[in-house]
């Protein structure tokens, strides 16, 4: 069962196939408000949040998906990648496939 699943239950729906990016690390933690995914794009680790479908059922008032930058307290080999006071919001978005098609313009990268 993925990571995210056990933390925030089987139900939840993501919106996308994550099977569709592999480069996805699932990083979620039921203390956290939402699942979430670390990634890297050229140099700059990135931490998508996707919050629950229903706005009602957020605990915080934003999109659904959020891409943050991020930065890694950890090594490249064993990162721990985490966002910040000092992150930026690099796409906020309602629609899965608005977040689809960002994701699979970073797929040529990975």
């Amino acid at each position: 069962m993925a990571l995210y699943k056990r933390e925030f239950g089987e139900e939840f729906n993501l919106g996308f196939d994550l099977a569709d990016f592999p480069w996805l690390k699932d990083k979620s933690w039921h203390n956290d408000v939402s699942p979430s995914f670390t990634f890297k794009a050229g140099t700059q680790y990135l931490v998508l949040w996707v919050d629950h479908e229903e706005p009602d059922s957020r605990e915080l008032e934003q999109e659904r998906y959020l891409v943050m930058t991020a930065f890694n307290e950890g090594t490249e080999a064993e990162a721990e990648i985490y966002t910040g006071e000092d992150s930026e919001v690099v796409l906020a978005t309602e629609s899965p496939s608005e977040l689809i098609t960002y994701l699979k313009q970073l797929s040529s990268a990975h």
